[in-house]
């Protein structure tokens, strides 16, 4: 049997190791990937713990108890399960999984490398019925990092930079490797952009970009009245496809929202002005001057989108404070945070601790990356408070959530415990020295 020349079985040998440094890297990878660990098949208790419900008082050394991905029993006084794991959560704190209310998560994975982003087209052809379901990708490596921070649940948003029409966004928890099974709400909603950002794609104007939004509308009711005519094509051209016309079918039966990005206080005025005249649901976006016109919002019954972290004055926000949020809220308006991010989504706890160092109260601030967006996105029976028959978005936190120094120890997403290792943190720990 003849022999390798030396440097031969060199270059085979680190071909193997290659070989198995791959093999491992790929299994280290699924881990990361893997939605969960086999543990969620047990019963567990957290025990000791101070239990912010949500809906209802805080609970002081409280027990909470998660069983087939449910949340079974809450309270001072619950009896621990036979066999159960038992976390003990003396000093620490639970809530329910955040949720961000306006991301580009699992659809942008670099915002400047066009090939992994996804959140808009530059087709101006599609425009209500384009919806990101369709290019969501569950394995992103912003999710893992994002849940690891306690973020759960997410609604995903399209981008858009021709239309004012920009498409519809979905909700979806953070625990999957099945973009169909994640997908919590679809559509949550149709996006529009109108001010400053809206009146540049409707030609420089914003009363054209108004004008193409209730063009779009009129033509929508008018398709649905005359379907049959439309196919046959007996009826006028409309101003946009027929998918577009139908994705708008439940905007008008108030089915669904639009949800319309401004920030000037006169465009405030005009989208709730539009909502009443056109008779449909909005939810408003950004909204960095709302405290100026908070009773009007609250009025009408607008929820908001807002990140606290905004007040870099344009000439489309002059108004913008750090008080904002706090503002609205003393105005009676629904207020949900958010760090309209995709890659930084985990900055939510920080937003909202900006919000309560700028005068919005505790319990709110922690309503309104929970409770508040599960009510208005339509979730509130499954997810959003700490009640027993609630999905297990349950998460353990060492202190205070809002503090910078506060890490979420223990993240369940319908009772599925999270694997707390990161791409990131195996990138810290292979490079650290």
């Amino acid at each position: 049997m003849s022999r390798l020349h030396p440097m031969i079985a060199r270059l085979h040998r680190n071909r193997f190791i290659a070989r198995i440094a791959r093999a491992g890297l790929g299994a280290a990878m699924a881990a990361l990937l893997a939605p969960a660990a086999a543990l969620h098949a047990q019963t567990t208790a957290i025990t000791n713990a101070r239990i912010h419900t949500i809906s209802g008082p805080t609970i002081e050394n409280g027990t909470i108890v998660i069983r087939n991905g449910r949340i079974a029993a809450v309270g001072a006084d619950v009896e621990v399960p036979e066999n159960a794991r038992v976390i003990d959560g003396t000093g620490k704190v639970v809530t329910p999984g955040f949720l961000d209310a306006s991301t580009s998560l699992g659809i942008v994975e670099i915002g400047g490398v066009s090939g992994t982003n996804d959140a808009a087209t530059s087709n101006d052809r599609l425009t209500a019925a384009f919806n990101v379901a369709d290019a969501l990708n569950p394995r992103a490596t912003a999710i893992p990092v994002t849940r690891v921070e306690g973020i759960t649940r997410a609604v995903v948003v399209p981008g858009g930079f021709q239309s004012i029409l920009r498409g519809q966004g979905v909700l979806i928890h953070l625990d999957g490797l099945r973009a169909d099974e994640m997908i919590v709400r679809n559509p949550v909603g149709v996006y529009v952009t109108l001010g400053e950002a809206g009146a540049g794609r409707a030609g420089g104007s914003r009363a054209a970009a108004m004008l193409l939004l209730r063009e779009a509308l009129q033509d929508a009711r008018d398709y649905a009245s005359n379907r049959n005519a439309f196919q046959q094509g007996n009826r006028r051209e409309y101003a946009l496809s027929r998918l577009d016309l139908e994705a708008l079918q439940p905007v008008l039966r108030r089915e669904v929202p639009l949800i319309v990005t401004v920030n000037r206080a006169s465009d405030i005025m005009n989208a709730l002005h539009f909502a009443r005249q056109e008779n449909v649901r909005i939810i408003l976006s950004g909204v960095e001057e709302g405290w100026m016109v908070a009773d009007e919002l609250a009025s009408a019954d607008v929820p908001v989108i807002i990140n606290s972290m905004n007040n870099i004055p344009g000439f489309d926000n002059l108004g913008a404070t750090l008080e904002n949020a706090a503002r609205l809220h003393a105005a009676g308006v629904t207020v949900m945070l958010s760090s309209f991010d995709g890659s930084n989504v985990r900055n939510l706890r920080q937003v909202a601790g900006n919000a309560v160092s700028y005068g919005l109260p505790h319990d709110a601030a922690l309503a309104a990356v929970t409770q508040a967006p599960a009510r208005v996105f339509g979730i509130a029976d499954r997810y959003g408070t700490l009640e027993v028959g609630q999905d297990a978005d349950v998460v353990v936190w060492s202190g205070d959530p809002f503090e910078f120094t506060t890490s979420a120890d223990y993240v369940f997403i319908r009772g599925h415990e999270q694997i707390r290792d990161t791409r990131q943190q195996q990138l810290f720990e292979r490079y650290r020295n």
